[in-house]
């Protein structure tokens, strides 16, 4: 790792006392880190990463190597202990997903009922049901950021393009565009595109056009951004055919909130990732009603999963969501 830091800051041009200066680290602290007789803490990791232009994962995993090396490597057995490390590492990861799993199964059960029944509708009334339920959830998704169109109001806007009288100019933007992103979701699912930056950069260029073109389609300007961003889309590469889409789709918000990459729009792009990942397998838009106590709500659990990190209330929480939503598509086939 010392050679690499080393070269990497000469590579950009840096001086030891700059790099300091940049990171609030002591000067003397980065000459041992490259002199390798001192190691830098996790935190230190991030920002040498970010500072450096060093991919954030490859530092990590060797961080992580010398650190364990350090600590075991003059052991006679370390091979066997890294072993049966490596075992009960796996054997965790899978019984978190299992007790997840475990809490969730009988909703997952229901919510598997319902969408088989909305997959066997014709498909006329699939189509009718589909426009409601988008409709539904722009109104709702503009509502909990403060849109003040009423559902009426957004339904004339989009598809008639009518301009409501005491309205500003920006909610019928967000009206129309939060639309346009829906459809190019749609188009994309149809196609069964992966997430992937550059879709997720259109898309949020679609919910800021003309709103804040400056910000539309662009990360925060913070390097560690691009960094954290790559790693959930690997992330979501790696687990998106091992996990429940509904534990996938939960995850990938919770992730992406996380690291709220852009200066605006940061909880639309959110949900609208989420019943991305919803609606190409199958499912129904989790809309999240935008009145004041369910925002609450929203956010309230948002939160405590975040403090207590603990997925699994979020997980829950989205779950219950798309089972009311799919309720409410069957219901309206009876209308």
């Amino acid at each position: 790792m010392k050679t690499i830091l080393k070269n990497a800051r000469e590579q950009k041009g840096f001086k030891t006392r700059e790099v300091a200066q940049l990171l609030e680290i002591d000067q003397a602290l980065i000459s041992k880190f490259e002199s390798g007789s001192r190691k830098p803490t996790r935190e230190q990791i991030v920002k040498l990463a970010a500072l450096l232009e060093i991919d954030f994962e490859s530092l990590l995993i060797i961080w992580l190597k010398e650190k364990i090396i350090h600590e075991i490597g003059h052991e006679e057995l370390a091979l066997k202990a890294l072993h049966l490390a490596e075992i009960e590492i796996q054997n965790n990861k899978k019984i978190i997903t299992s007790v997840i799993l475990s809490s969730l199964q009988n909703i997952l059960d229901e919510i598997e009922v319902l969408k088989n029944k909305t997959q066997s509708f014709q498909q006329f009334e699939l189509h009718r049901i589909s426009k409601i339920l988008e409709l539904q959830f722009t109104y709702e998704s503009n509502r909990i950021n403060g849109n003040s169109l009423t559902l009426q109001e957004t339904k004339a806007v989009i598809n008639e393009g009518l301009t409501i009288a005491g309205k500003t100019m920006r909610e019928h933007l967000e009206a129309v565009n939060q639309h346009e992103a829906i459809s190019y979701i749609k188009d994309l699912t149809q196609k069964n595109s992966s997430i992937n930056e550059k879709e997720l950069l259109t898309i949020h260029s679609l919910i800021l056009r003309s709103i804040k073109p400056d910000h539309a389609g662009k990360y925060k300007n913070d390097p560690l951004i691009a960094r954290e961003m790559n790693s959930l889309f690997s992330w979501f590469e790696t687990n998106k055919n091992s996990l429940h889409p509904i534990i996938l789709a939960s995850e990938v918000h919770l992730k992406f909130i996380t690291i709220s990459p852009f200066e605006s729009g940061n909880m639309q792009i959110a949900h609208l990732l989420m019943n991305w990942i919803l609606l190409q397998n199958g499912f129904v838009f989790a809309t999240i009603q935008g009145d004041q106590e369910h925002k609450n709500e929203y956010l309230t659990i948002l939160k405590k999963s975040q403090d207590q990190n603990d997925n699994a209330v979020f997980i829950n929480y989205v779950a219950q969501v798309e089972k009311e939503n799919l309720q409410h598509a069957i219901q309206l086939v009876s209308q």
